[in-house]
């Protein structure tokens, strides 16, 4: 099962710790849900899933001052007996001394947040389901062109990196070169990022290791990207058959998600860079309602209709 340090998440939404007397280091965040416990603070604790992160907003808290000291003490530590990771109070309010006494008596981290109740959940939903995605790594180069992902693939030293380099220096960026890091957020989308030791670096075969954030600058590099197309560089066969319409799409899957992918046969002259951001401006074409192909195709009914009627 996939898992993210609460550290992490800690870090990353600027908690405000009110506990710093726990050890947090050890514990983990296993799901992208979160809960907000209005039902359990009234004692109903049926199909409560206590691994989700808790979240106390501004209708929760203004109940909980409600409640008499003894109440509330009881009603705390049935909460935090869960072994649930944390407790996020939202909109700066603050914990009540009974919470964490009753925290620090248990071992589970209490926090504070400037944001609002709503805002924060989306954002840490968001975050949480790209760290707990399901993921694989893959050898390939991953580049934004034009806003679309463009995964390239191929055997090793066919070329993939030197079009990666040539696709920067017209202005793209570059997400990852030789492994991809590919993360099913959705049913819809696959994000692309680069492992930590190779971000930002490209091998060259006879030149070695170059660092494209240093050499091209900031514009020239990208964290993440979610995977739109998918480019396979293959050697080119004389008597093999290349599609040359493209009228229908051709798909390749990643953890169960269909990518559109095209073949690419590499031969000398060929100006694979073009090439990319030609199918990839093409792919944004088609996403946007236009087909050039069934345009095409269109074309030559009408040609045909006209001259069988003459």
């Amino acid at each position: 099962m996939h898992s993210v340090k609460l550290t992490k998440l800690v870090e990353k939404m600027n908690l405000k710790n009110m506990t710093p007397d726990i050890d947090m280091t050890e514990i983990k965040v296993h799901q992208p849900d979160i809960n907000r416990p209005a039902l359990q603070l009234t004692g109903y604790f049926d199909h409560f899933d206590s691994e989700r992160v808790q979240i106390i907003g501004y209708v929760e808290y203004t109940y909980l001052l409600s409640l008499e000291t003894e109440r509330k003490k009881e009603v705390y530590r049935k909460l935090l007996s869960a072994q649930i990771p944390c407790v996020v109070f939202c909109r700066e309010l603050p914990p009540d001394q009974e919470i964490l006494d009753a925290a620090n008596e248990l071992g589970i981290p209490i926090f504070m947040t400037e944001k609002s109740t709503s805002s924060f959940m989306a954002e840490v939903i968001r975050w949480l389901n790209v760290e707990l995605a399901p993921m694989i790594s893959i050898h390939g180069v991953l580049v934004d062109v034009y806003g679309e992902g463009v995964l390239i693939m191929g055997e090793s030293g066919i070329g993939k990196s030197e079009a990666a380099l040539e696709l920067i220096k017209r202005g793209h960026r570059l997400v990852t070169d030789d492994v991809v890091e590919i993360r099913k957020v959705s049913d819809e989308t696959l994000i692309g990022t680069a492992p930590d030791i190779t971000r930002h670096f490209i091998e060259l075969r006879g030149i070695g290791i170059i660092d494209v954030k240093t050499l091209f600058g900031v514009e020239s590099v990208k964290e993440t990207q979610s995977i739109d197309l998918v480019i396979k560089l293959e050697e080119w066969e004389k008597d093999k058959e290349y599609d040359r319409l493209g009228l229908e799409e051709e798909y390749t899957e990643f953890l169960g998600n269909k990518v559109v992918c095209h073949s690419l046969p590499i031969r000398p002259g060929r100006n694979l860079a073009i090439i990319v951001e030609s199918a990839a401006v093409n792919h944004r074409q088609k996403k946007m309602g236009y087909n050039a192909a069934q345009e095409l195709y269109k074309r030559v009914q009408k040609s045909l209709a006209k001259n069988s009627e003459k």
